[in-house]
């Protein structure tokens, strides 16, 4: 029997929607707004949404993108609207609605619609990357190992130096092929017996733990003493300090149970060469997942990438190079990125990356022009530095001073008065 969420403030449409639906064999479920919407549609998964744009908290609009950015949409929805919202609610099948239905609603319309939606053929979901695609860097595959050792021994993991994708991309790799997923961050409401039951075998997510709130850790220390009779593995993932998570109020007992059995991220500090590779793939899976628009990297990019100084703490060096990789994809203006929007997004604290951004549109170009516009670069660094002093530029170049001029002159290096004297 499918599942269809009938979303709209208007308590009468709801009834009345609902009561024609049940009547065709539907189980159906209503929301008042999207904040129930959210909640409805993470716990129950259904079929169908038929979504109101007009809502006092959040706008059916707002909520589909937010389902659409987010890897949400894995059901078709179908917009509602007046007479003075057809066009926005055209608009929104730009953002992945099915159709929209004209309020007030006919009934033959509303049940071909239905109908429709729930027969379309939708694309088959990506599959969610996991570290077995990075088997050919020897350091990640070797943390793999490590966690699969780790799962193997005990129903809770803790990863340190990890959150959101990042996070998710190592508890994928984790999970039995067709085991259920259930992320406890998404819950708003207290976790049941019944809901646990439902994933009896799978995976129970915490992509971080820093996010939750007091009823999410109530959920979580629920979840903890069910976990072998329902043969269930917690993954949870964080890059705050245990000691920070105490002092903001965690459970003592209950921290103490998470941090039993723990692995590090790897530091990404000296596998520069591994670094192009790996953020292609990143790449390749936001862009296969329908997150960003077609991206490639250009070679160049990826020389910047391999030579950026990246922290040597590994607590922030994924996440870093995960956002920083989303955020090339998403506001780069060609399909191509370039050296030039890797120095435009690289984060400014970056220890040493002024001085190595600055060089990065050189490996755009051709070896001439590159070599030209170094050099100078090279003679008015070096003319601040001695403050237009050409013998002490001669000596530090090793140039003799009558091919310095030249040089100069060539490269159109402007001299102040004292160079000119």
């Amino acid at each position: 029997m499918a599942i269809i969420l009938v979303v709209d403030d208007e308590v009468g449409i709801r009834e009345l929607l609902s009561e024609i639906l049940i009547d065709e064999g539907y189980d159906v479920r209503v929301a008042e707004n999207a904040t129930a919407a959210r909640q409805v549609r993470n716990e129950l998964r259904p079929d169908l949404v038929l979504l109101d744009i007009w809502m006092p908290d959040t706008d059916g609009i707002t909520l589909l993108k937010e389902w659409h950015a987010a890897g949400h949409l894995n059901m078709p929805v179908v917009m509602m609207s007046g007479h003075g919202t057809i066009d926005t609610a055209v608009e929104a099948t730009r953002f992945g609605a099915f159709d929209f239905l004209e309020k007030p609603i006919a009934l033959q319309k509303l049940l071909s619609t239905v109908q429709k939606a729930l027969k379309h053929d939708k694309p088959a979901a990506r599959p969610a990357l996991t570290l077995e695609a990075f088997s050919r860097i020897s350091f990640v595959k070797e943390f793999k190992r490590r966690l699969e050792q780790a799962v193997a021994k005990s129903p809770i993991l803790l990863i340190k130096g990890a959150n959101g994708g990042m996070a998710e991309i190592c508890a994928r790799t984790l999970q039995p092929p067709r085991a259920a997923w259930l992320d406890l961050s998404s819950l708003s409401s207290a976790l049941t017996q019944e809901m646990l039951e439902k994933v009896t075998g799978g995976v129970l997510f915490v992509p971080d733990m820093a996010g939750l709130g007091k009823m999410q850790q109530m959920n979580m220390a629920f979840a903890v003493d069910r976990l072998e009779k329902l043969n269930l593995q917690l993954i949870v993932a964080t890059v705050t300090s245990v000691s920070a998570l105490s002092e903001a109020g965690w459970d003592s007992k209950l921290l103490a149970r998470l941090g039993e059995i723990w692995v590090a991220m790897p530091s990404l500090v000296g596998h520069g060469d591994e670094l192009p590779e790996i953020a292609s793939l990143l790449l390749t899976n936001f862009v296969e997942r329908g997150e960003v628009p077609t991206r490639r990297l250009s070679s160049a990019a990826l020389n910047a990438l391999r030579n950026l100084s990246w922290k040597s703490s590994p607590e922030s060096s994924w996440n870093d190079l995960y956002t920083l990789v989303r955020n090339l994809a998403i506001t780069s203006l060609e399909e191509e990125v370039s050296a030039d929007d890797v120095a435009r997004v690289m984060p400014a604290d970056s220890e040493g990356s002024a001085e190595i951004l600055s060089l990065l549109p050189l490996f755009d170009q051709p070896l001439r022009e590159a070599r030209d516009a170094f050099e100078k670069m090279y003679f008015e660094h070096h003319l601040r530095i001695e403050g237009g002093n050409m013998t002490k530029l001669a000596d530090r170049s090793g140039l003799e001073r009558t091919h310095l001029y030249r040089k100069l002159k060539q490269l159109d290096v402007k001299l102040g008065k004292r160079g000119e004297e």
